[in-house]
């Protein structure tokens, strides 16, 4: 795991000071190595490439392993972030066709591969990855990142100059961007409280998109998305005939594959339990291998915040070498202006994993199994099942007359007491059943009314912008069951732009290393071939993966109620942080966000959660916004 930059110069030079000032603003990815390169090119045109590599010592940890890395036969140059699970496999058939190696990286291997295969070697990886090769024989740049976007690349280009880096905050080091504000972003962040790939918050700054690759070559950059959960030569459900048990079997035997595969380290590797279904399935796994892994649990001091029974119970189940960190609310609060700094994009969420990746680092985690994906993967949302229900309300609104359905929608838009609720239906009511999705409209901050109070303009070519990715996923997907249509969009929208970004960026903030089993890219598209009634069941939550593991989980934790990592958020907003909340608020007008936001719209944001008719997100939201603003636009 590390923390890559490159600087690409046509017809102009690359500063070392720059490179290595940008480079340095990585240093917290990857505190055990660092290397820059400059490399000048004069065919067909005079060409400068910086590289720069920020190195946590995961795999082969000998200086053999620096970066960036060279091919001496070919000449290509590597610099890589993140890990290739399946590195050994890839390696001895690269080494059946006669290509050596002199590392036991997998860096190495990528570099080998590339050589071998050209841009289709990244079909071959396993893994999470984003990583750039300069190709010295081609003169071109190729870029690439993993199949389900687990790791992060962002760039930007101007005339003279293509810069790319596992950070917003790197590109804006360089110097050669000036940070402005992309409505559309803007736009996406008031929506969904984060950033759609490929939109940023800044003008000129976009995410490569999962499962993609691009090639700049002589000041022109072409994308080709190399693979999606959803692959046309493939049916989309099982064909007739299947057998259930078949299919839980194959589930299992990738499961299993998968959890074992990313255990590849040469330091040693925890889990994170947090005692529900999705950590407990990677601890039953490794124990059905026979590994006695070590488990990590946060386990708070006031009992109504704690879930450390559940943890415990998976831990003396399964005889785990387990381990609690026990902290306390205040703790918790301390973090929260260190993790408003460590932000590489303005999250509503995010907290959470800065918080727990703190303090398993500090207990000397290194590396983490995690089991974030599974809700998405396996349904184990309510959206799964209130989503589809919104889908047929607004496929009946549609056929209801265009009459009535205006004096119901300003009846209850006036009657209905105004709950974050009610104003999304309202939104649905309004939008004569022509809302693009519900599934959208379920995982929605703001709503386009409210977006329109708070925003100074909308311009529609910005609202094409923003609605662009959402439209995009809904097009791949809409020949797919309700349920399989929620897991698709979950998984390439709310788990993609919130829930991977914040992981790896919170993390990486403390240079520690998350893998996430569950969503192997080959497990994800497996599961999502299987008919979506199989995964849903009134009894047992999860059954797609509570039966791969055979009745290894404990009763209670498969039938618990499901809770997440809940956090008096609520009551810091009304208590502690109330006045740093009504400051930062209070500052809208007058600092980046002046243009663009009301300064009364937002303050009216604050006073509907003053009076209990919005929820806490909408103004942390606005709060987060605004803090990440000043520090960095």
């Amino acid at each position: 795991m590390c923390g890559i930059v490159g600087i690409v110069a046509r017809g102009a030079s690359v500063s070392p000071e720059v490179l290595e000032r940008a480079t340095r603003s990585l240093a917290h990815r990857g505190p055990d190595d660092h290397g820059t390169t400059i490399l000048h090119e004069n065919v067909p045109e005079p060409v400068e490439v910086g590289l720069g590599n920020r190195r946590l010592a995961i795999l082969d940890l000998s200086p053999l392993g620096h970066q960036p890395m060279l091919d001496p036969t070919s000449g290509n140059w590597i610099v890589h972030n993140g890990e290739v699970y399946n590195f050994r496999q890839v390696r001895e058939e690269l080494e059946r066709h006669g290509v050596s190696f002199t590392s036991q990286s997998d860096t190495e291997v990528i570099l080998k591969a590339y050589v071998h295969w050209g841009e289709q070697c990244v079909a071959r990886f396993r893994g999470m990855f984003a990583f750039a090769i300069w190709d010295a024989q081609r003169h071109r740049l190729f870029v690439a990142r993993d199949p389900m976007g687990i790791k992060p690349l962002y760039y930007f280009q101007s005339d003279r100059h293509f810069v790319f880096a596992s950070e917003v905050r790197t590109l804006l080091v360089t110097g050669l961007l000036k940070p402005r504000l992309d409505p559309a972003g803007l736009l996406s962040y008031l929506s969904f409280g984060s950033l759609y790939d490929p939109t940023t918050l800044l003008q000129g700054i976009s995410a490569l998109g999962a499962g993609s690759y691009l090639i700049w070559e002589s000041g022109k950059v072409t994308h080709t998305r190399y693979w999606d959960l959803l692959d046309e030569s493939e049916p989309e459900v099982a064909p007739p005939g299947v057998v259930r048990d078949e299919s839980h079997n194959c589930i299992a035997a990738t499961l299993d594959e998968s959890v074992r595969m990313q255990l590849v380290s040469d330091v040693p590797v925890g889990v994170f339990l947090s005692g529900g279904i999705d950590s407990s399935s990677l601890v039953g796994i490794l124990s059905r291998a026979g590994i006695r892994p070590s488990t990590f649990s946060i386990v708070f001091r006031e009992p109504e915040y704690s879930e450390a029974e559940h943890s415990r119970a998976v831990a003396r189940h399964f005889a785990t070498d387990h381990h609690e960190i026990t902290v306390s609310q205040s703790d918790f609060f301390d973090t929260i202006t260190p993790a408003l700094a460590a932000m590489d994009l303005p999250t509503m969420d995010g907290i959470n994993t800065y918080f727990v990746s703190a303090h398993a680092r500090a207990a000397g985690v290194k590396v983490a199994l995690s089991g974030l994906g599974g809700d998405e993967v396996f349904a184990g949302y309510s959206s799964f099942r209130t989503v589809p229900r919104m889908e047929r309300f607004a496929h009946l609104w549609r056929h209801v007359p265009k009459a009535v359905r205006k004096s119901i929608g300003n009846g209850f838009s006036f009657l209905a007491p105004a709950t974050d609720q009610n104003r999304k239906l309202a939104a649905l009511a309004s939008s004569n059943g022509h809302f693009i999705h519900s599934y959208f409209l379920s995982r929605m901050l703001f709503t386009p009314r409210q977006e329109a109070q708070l925003l100074r303009e909308i311009r529609p070519e910005d609202l094409v912008r923003a609605k662009a990715p959402l439209l995009e996923n809904l097009k791949h997907s809409q020949h797919l069951d309700p349920v399989n249509q929620v897991s698709y969009l979950e998984s390439r929208c709310y788990m993609l732009n919130t829930l991977l970004r914040d992981s790896d960026s919170m993390s990486m903030a403390h240079g520690l290393e998350v893998r996430v089993p569950l969503i192997d890219h080959q497990l994800a598209r497996q599961v999502l071939t299987l008919p979506g009634s199989w995964k849903l069941n009134g009894s047992t939550p999860k059954p797609l993966l509570t039966r791969a593991l055979h009745g290894q989980l404990p009763r209670q934790i498969v039938h618990r109620p499901k809770r997440g990592f809940t956090l008096p958020v609520e009551q810091w907003l009304r208590a502690a942080l109330r006045p740093d909340i009504e400051k930062s608020l209070g500052r809208i007008g007058k600092g980046p966000l002046g243009s663009v936001i009301s300064q009364p719209a937002a303050r009216q944001v604050w006073e509907d959660f003053l009076q209990g008719k919005t929820s806490s997100s909408r103004p942390w939201s606005l709060y987060v916004l605004q803090r990440w603003c000043e520090q960095h636009v």
